[in-house]
């Protein structure tokens, strides 16, 4: 990217390096859609909305390259027109962009099959504290030079400096999929999925909650087909199953809509799949074969970050936090140490996104 012979970008540049010599916060903002998420915001907006498009797309070679405010959504239909898609399925919550996508780095229902946000970043192209423009890794697999450093940008929450361009791998859509329905509790469901997981069938997807276990299958559809007549259950209509897995994917499932009308805040807790059910209060939903558990609850967040990390795991306020709230689990000295060195680096006058992912930075 050229700031010579790019207007919103030469603008970004200005409005950081005016910030940085007032010691101005800036705010970073594309679609707005995770303003709930993460700690609270504050400083002057840097808007993306301007850096839109799509820079490059080879879909022979499964890569695409696009500037970081460019609306998912478009980003998506371009790749369904080549039959291809961005296979772990990140949330859109409406109007989200790609930038905010990998800064957030959440995936949807089929995390635990394809991966998560930071396997498919190729490469990045950044703006850092000190108004400089930075490029890490590469738009194919086989150039990859800095490849951890662009990973290291995705669940960020903008605290290292603005993603512009990000080159991602794509994948192509599966030839056929099918949804089977269960009835069961929620004890046998976990025992039943881990059972899934030594046997080599397509599951790409599941989801349990309130006494019903989902399974997506995807792929050939002789694999498919085979795994349904062994697996058994109730198979949901094409277009059922689609709204099903859609809504858990942009969180308007029933359970996502009662959580932000419900005065119990919702958590996310990641823990190992094998994980027996949690002793906790509240309204369970579980995905990921049982890695990824949603409570809505009351409890304190003592509790459950305790119950979460004897497990092997941790918890995350994902909504519902108010002041004085640590929205992510508190690192220990060593992590924080190592934290804070990776933002002066990259920022080293504390100006993006300040206390949205820990109230050190």
């Amino acid at each position: 990217m050229n700031a010579n012979h790019d207007p919103a970008l030469q603008r970004l540049i200005d409005q950081v390096l005016a910030a940085r010599d007032a010691r101005q916060p800036l705010d970073i903002r594309g679609g707005g859609t995770k303003d709930f998420y993460g700690g609270p915001r504050s400083g002057e907006p840097l808007e993306l909305c301007e850096l839109t498009g799509i820079s490059s797309y080879e879909p022979s070679e499964l890569v695409v390259t696009v500037r970081a405010g460019t609306p998912l959504a478009e980003l998506e239909q371009a790749l369904a027109e080549k039959g291809q898609c961005l296979p772990f399925e990140p949330p859109r919550f409406g109007s989200g962009s790609v930038g905010g996508m990998v800064a957030a780095g959440l995936s949807g229902p089929s995390r635990a099959a394809v991966g998560c946000v930071r396997d498919y970043v190729l490469g990045t192209t950044v703006l850092n504290g000190q108004g400089e423009v930075l490029t890490f890794g590469g738009q194919v697999m086989k150039n990859v030079a800095g490849y951890d450093v662009s990973r290291a940008y995705a669940g960020s929450m903008g605290v290292l400096g603005v993603i512009l361009e990000v080159s991602l791998k794509v994948l192509p859509l599966a030839p056929t999929q099918a949804t089977l329905g269960f009835e069961m509790a929620q004890a046998q469901a976990l025992r039943w999925l881990n059972g899934l997981t030594r046997q080599p069938l397509p599951v790409n997807a599941s989801c349990w909650h309130d006494g019903r276990l989902l399974l997506r299958l995807r792929g050939a559809q002789a694999a498919v087909e085979a795994a349904c007549r062994q697996l058994g259950g109730e198979r949901l209509e094409g277009e059922l199953a689609a709204a099903t897995w859609l809504g858990l994917r942009d969180q308007q499932h029933g359970f996502f809509a009662s959580a932000r009308t419900a005065a119990a805040r919702l958590w996310r807790l990641s823990v190992p799949a094998v994980t027996p059910a949690l002793a906790l209060p509240g309204e369970t939903l579980i995905e990921w074969g049982g890695a990824q558990r949603w409570l809505r609850s009351d409890a304190p967040a003592p509790e459950l970050r305790r119950a979460a990390a004897l497990a092997g795991g941790h918890a995350t306020l994902f909504q519902g936090k108010v002041a004085g709230d640590s929205v992510f689990t508190p690192l220990d000295a060593t992590q924080m140490r190592l934290q804070q060195q990776l933002k002066k680096a990259f920022d080293p006058h504390g100006l993006f996104n300040r206390g949205r992912l820990y109230p050190e930075f």
